[in-house]
Parts: structure tokens; C-alpha cells; sequence
């Protein structure tokens, strides 16, 4: 018999369910949300490290004690990621270290991936609130520090073959304990990790927002009662789970399937990573099924079934509510289906997790395929499909310096929907961080930006085209050790979808020291170049179709001179529905601005555009005839 719908349910009824009214449990749900974002908002403002202050590379989470099961009311708005690996993450955290052991002013901390998900830079903080000497939840942070020690400084490589090159693995331990600090844990942490001064700061930093949300917390318990708000928890959880019920009765029932493709690894270039998405849909529930997703890779390019939840959320979300918040009741009707030991679902210590982000990404475009024809014209296009990380590291003078996410294709465009033209500056769309600010970068690091620039005729063309392409070129003023991220450019990532077609692959260009800076976009000088990832004409050393495909993996770190540059394309956005309904004026426009080409335009739109968009942008006409000649099918 189905569970009486919530909004049938009268106030008394509504009141013995949840122990609140429904306008308190309304009033809580937000309370909820706004707890998380005030103690972000100050992490955000007082974080030291830049991948927390400029990247807002964080999460928070409000979890329920464990007689609710440890649920998920509330997660921030951040990095999405993070947060639905954070349930499990808090149950498997709090469940190993001992419930019992537990006391006001505790912080337990932990990031073993296998045990939370994501990877080892990414430490879980949580806070144990108590109200009236009962556990009555918990608010956490899970925050990338940067660094945690292994084989790389910062981490960020995607050729490590072992668990141990990863770093400090921290099994369920407290770092406080009734507001005092556990020097032994603080210690282990410092004496494996570089940049110890900045972690100090940011964890200290840490600490004090979660006091923040305690305190929050605590005050909604004073005026709502413990049972008030545990019962506002509970509903919150039961609305989501209903929203998304609701979500999927309204599509057909059927079964779909979707794939994508992850290049290669770190070890070489003689494996591809296929990663499988088999989706069924039945009444108000969904199966997805990962079976016949490549075995778990053989460097670190893997995720865990913690990841995999996440990003299966995090699809059915954008497609299907995104307009809901996003707790642990979004899963009630989800099955999963993950074999063991596939890439992502890997299992130490060979299944070396740290660029989760690659794989899971692959999951999120293969679940976009999947769903592309039941939803139909509701479908979203494909994004650029990456994290496409840039890491370096050197030495200035007698100062270690480490830069991460400034120089690579880490943002990029999003596909096209019913709405309107993707994006083209986000970031890929499992994640939700910022652009740091060139002039930080720049003044921090041994790197200029030269060039971060729109590319004409890259975006996926359609009737809302997707994200033009980012080029992106650093010049790298001292000797530096640069990790690449380059593991899907052999086809394309911005799919289109409902008669939209899709983006460009993109690729990575080094220009050693000797040469110089990168040429002028346009120029054909690129032939000074050395193709380092993408299909590349080896004739040109342009980017081209069914070009060769040039593996980034020749070698495990790139070793430059002062005076050497990197170029970064990205892929572009695929366009949604059919690029010749596209209005002629918008195509015009988009000419003008420098996302199509008059040649592009003609192409791929059936619009004629006369005139100079370099010279005279404001005085490009559409030739109306040739265009309704072009536009003849």
C-alpha cells in the first residue's frame, strides 16, 4: 500500500508523523540550509589555502544522529562531489571510532577514500552536537587541504600505480576531544605533509565554523525542542524522497542505455576505460546499472562506490528535480548496481583512487546519453567532461611553491538545454567551484596567464548551442613539474542531443623554453609546438578530427625550463535540437561576439552573414536570401 502523500496529510496527522507543525518544519528545512551556508560563508572568507579561499573546494553537511540512520537533511551549496558521499562517509566514520566514545566539543576527523569516498587530500571533519546530554546530530566539513603528503607534492597525478604514493591515510580518529586539541593526531598529520603552517591555519579555521554550526544547530534545538527538529530532519528527507518518486512516475517506463570513454591511464597508452550505464526505469523507481564498466585502472584514475552514489544523484537531480534540494531521501527510490573492482568501484591497494573525478565524470555523460530519449526535449547536452587539472611544482628561489587547477582546462562549457545556449566558463558538471582570480594566481606563482579566450565554431551547434571551447595559454616563468589530466579527448564529450550536434574534442600544447611563447590564436605557427594530448595533425600540430591521437602519458611528469608555455583546449559543449531552427538573428549575434564563424554560421546554421566581425562587428547583415536557400532541406 503507498505511503499517504504528504501534502495529504492533515495537521494532526502531520504532527504526530514528524513532532512539529508543518509551518516548523518548513521554517526548520530552511533553517537547515542556512546553517550550512553561514558556516561556509566563513570559511570561504577566512581559509589560507587558496584551493579553499579560491576554489571553494568544500562541503558541508547537517546529519541526523544514528537513530535516524544518520540521514542527510541538508547539504551546501559547494562542491557537489563531496556531499552525497558524506551519509556514508559520517555512518562509516562515527560507526568505526565508537558512538559511545563521543562528547560535546569532539571533532573526529578522517579521509581514507575507501571508507568516505573522494580522495586522501579531501579530510572529513565532524562535529558530534549534543542538546540536553543526547546525541542529536552531527554538522560536518569535508575541505581538500592541500597537500597530504605521497610521491607528488599536492597530489594531483594521475600516474601513481599505489595506494601508498597517495599519502597520509587517517583512519577514524579524533582531532579534539571535549575542545581541546588530541596532540598525538595533529602531530601525525604534520610530520607526513607539506605546507604544514597553511594546514594548521585552515584546519584551526576548520574547527571554529563548525563551532559556529553547533552553536546554530543547538539554538534551533532551544527553541524547537530536540524532537522538533529531528522530526523537521525526517520530513525534509520524506519530501525529497517523494519529489523524486514523483520525477521518475512521470517518465516512461523502459530500459536505456548509455556509455562513455575514459582514453587511456597513466601507465600507457594500450587501454581504454569504457564506463556502462544501463538504466531502468519502472513505476517511481530507477535501476542504474554499471555492469560492463571497465576493470578498475591501473593508476590513479579510479573512484568508489561512495563516488559512483554521488554522481548517480547528482544526475537524476539535474535531470529530473533541479529544483528540489538534494538530501539522502533523493536515493530511497534508486537501486544501484556497481560491479566490484571496476573503475568505479575500485579496491586497494592496486585500485588507486585520487582523480576520481575522471571516471565519475564518464558516469554522469553516460547517464546523460542513457536518459537523452525518454526525456526528450527536456534532455541536457554534454559538457566538457573533465576536471582537466593542471599541477606543477618547483622550487623560487629557496621557496616550494605548488599550483593546482590554475593552468589547465579547468573550466570549460556545459551542453545546451531547452532553456537556452550552455555556458561556456564553468566548470565540469559534477562539480560546482569557482574561476580563481588571474591576478591571485599571478601574483602567488611563478605563471602568467596569456591568453584565457572564447574559440570560434568549437561549441556544438544546435538550436541552443552548447559552450564555446576555452583556450587557455601559461607561461611559466622558473623550472617547474607539471602533472597533466588528459583523459578524454579522443571523442568527443559534448554530446548533442535532440538534433543537436556535438562539440570539439580539444587537446594540450607545450612550447618548450626555447621557443617562446604560444603563437597568436589563428597564426600557423603551432608547428613550433609539441602535441602533448588530443588528435593532433601531425603535419600542423593543429587540433584536428580523426587526427592521431597524441597520448599524454609518454611522460609521467613534463620537466620544463623558465620560459616555457602550456596551451589547454578544452571540448565544447554540445547543442541542443536542431541548429537550423536557430533564430538567424542569434546566430548573427553569436558572430559577432566570436562564437561562430560567417563560415560556421553558413555551415552549421544555414545562415549567410556578410560583413567584418573583427572590424565592424555592428555592421554584419544577414543576407536573407542566401540564408533562406541554405536553410532548404
Amino acid at each position: 500500500m503507498a505511503a499517504e502523500r504528504l501534502r495529504n496529510l492533515d495537521d494532526a496527522a502531520f504532527r504526530l508523523r514528524y513532532g512539529c507543525g508543518r509551518f516548523d518544519a518548513t521554517v526548520l528545512g530552511n533553517r537547515f540550509a542556512y546553517i550550512l551556508e553561514h558556516y561556509c560563508a566563513k570559511l570561504l572568507a577566512c581559509a589560507f589555502s587558496p584551493v579553499l579561499r579560491d576554489f571553494y573546494d568544500f562541503a558541508a553537511t547537517l546529519t541526523a544522529p544514528p537513530e535516524l540512520h544518520y540521514a542527510t537533511p541538508a547539504v551546501s551549496r559547494s562542491f557537489m562531489m563531496f556531499t552525497g558521499t558524506m551519509t556514508e562517509a559520517i555512518r562509516n566514520t562515527i560507526e568505526e571510532y565508537g558512538v559511545e566514545r563521543l562528547g560535546p566539543g569532539d571533532v573526529i576527523i578522517a579521509n581514507d577514500p575507501y571508507r568516505n569516498g573522494t580522495h586522501v587530500n579531501d579530510l572529513l571533519f565532524i562535529r558530534p552536537v549534543f542538546h540536553s546530554g543526547k546525541l542529536s546530530g552531527f554538522v560536518n566539513l569535508k575541505a581538500h587541504q592541500l597537500d597530504m603528503g605521497g610521491s607528488v607534492p599536492g597530489g594531483f597525478s594521475i600516474t601513481k600505480t599505489s595506494v601508498y604514493e597517495n599519502g597520509l591515510v587517517i583512519s577514524p580518529r579524533a582531532l579534539m576531544r571535549a575542545g581541546r586539541p588530541v596532540d598525538e593526531t595533529w602531530v601525525l598529520i604534520f610530520d607526513n605533509v607539506r605546507f604544514g603552517t597553511m594546514l594548521q591555519r585552515d584546519m584551526q579555521t576548520i574547527i571554529s565554523c563548525l563551532d559556529l554550526g553547533e552553536r546554530q544547530l543547538m539554538e534551533s534545538m532551544d527553541r524547537y525542542g530536540r524532537d522538533g527538529v529531528l522530526g523537521a530532519m525526517r520530513y525534509v528527507c520524506d519530501a525529497d524522497a517523494e519529489r523524486m518518486t514523483d520525477a521518475l512516475a512521470a517518465l516512461p517506463d523502459g530500459d536505456w542505455h548509455g556509455s562513455a570513454l575514459l582514453d587511456c591511464d597513466g601507465v600507457d597508452d594500450t587501454e581504454e576505460y569504457p564506463v556502462c550505464c544501463t538504466i531502468r526505469k519502472r513505476g517511481g523507481r530507477i535501476e542504474v546499472d554499471m555492469s560492463g564498466t571497465a576493470r578498475q585502472a591501473r593508476t590513479s584514475i579510479n573512484g568508489t562506490y561512495l563516488d559512483t552514489k554521488t554522481i548517480v544523484g547528482i544526475g537524476l537531480k539535474f535531470l529530473l528535480d533541479p529544483d528540489g534540494p538534494f538530501t539522502s531521501g533523493c536515493y530511497r527510490s534508486v537501486d544501484l548496481v556497481i560491479p566490484d573492482g571496476a573503475i568505479l568501484s575500485a579496491l586497494p591497494p592496486e585500485g588507486v583512487v585520487f582523480a576520481y573525478g575522471e571516471s565519475t565524470s564518464a558516469l554522469l555523460a553516460a547517464m546523460f546519453a542513457a536518459l537523452a530519449e525518454p526525456l526528450g526535449a527536456r534532455a541536457v547536452a554534454g559538457d566538457t567532461g573533465s576536471p582537466n587539472v593542471h599541477s606543477a611544482f618547483g622550487v623560487e628561489g629557496a621557496t616550494p611553491w605548488v599550483s593546482i587547477g590554475n593552468a589547465g582546462g579547468e573550466n570549460g562549457p556545459w551542453g545546451g538545454t531547452s532553456s537556452g545556449d550552455g555556458d561556456s566558463f564553468s566548470v565540469f558538471m559534477a562539480a560546482n567551484t569557482m574561476a580563481r582570480a588571474i591576478e591571485a594566481t599571478e601574483a602567488e606563482l611563478p605563471m602568467v596567464i596569456m591568453r584565457s579566450e572564447y574559440v570560434a565554431d568549437t561549441a556544438g551547434p544546435g538550436r541552443n548551442r552548447g559552450g564555446a571551447a576555452v583556450l587557455k595559454d601559461s607561461l611559466w616563468r622558473s623550472a617547474a613539474s607539471h602533472n597533466l589530466f588528459a583523459l578524454r579527448y579522443k571523442q568527443p564529450t559534448g554530446m548533442g542531443v535532440y538534433g543537436g550536434g556535438c562539440g570539439i574534442t580539444g587537446g594540450i600544447w607545450l612550447w618548450p623554453a626555447a621557443v617562446g611563447k604560444p603563437p597568436q590564436l589563428g597564426a600557423d605557427d603551432w608547428k613550433d609546438s609539441i602535441g602533448v594530448a588530443g588528435r593532433i595533425d601531425p603535419a600542423t600540430h593543429r587540433p584536428a578530427p580523426g587526427a592521431p591521437w597524441a597520448y599524454f602519458g609518454r611522460h609521467k611528469v613534463w620537466h620544463t625550463e623558465a620560459g616555457a608555455s602550456f596551451r589547454y583546449l578544452t571540448n565544447g559543449g554540445g547543442g541542443w535540437g536542431d541548429p537550423f531552427r536557430r533564430d538567424p538573428a542569434r546566430v548573427l549575434r553569436d558572430v559577432a561576439d566570436g562564437y561562430v564563424s560567417i563560415a560556421g554560421a553558413a555551415r552549421d546554421y544555414g545562415v549567410a552573414i556578410t560583413g567584418d566581425p573583427a572590424r565592424d562587428p555592428e555592421g554584419l547583415v544577414i543576407d536573407q536570401t542566401e540564408t533562406a536557400r541554405l536553410r532548404v532541406k
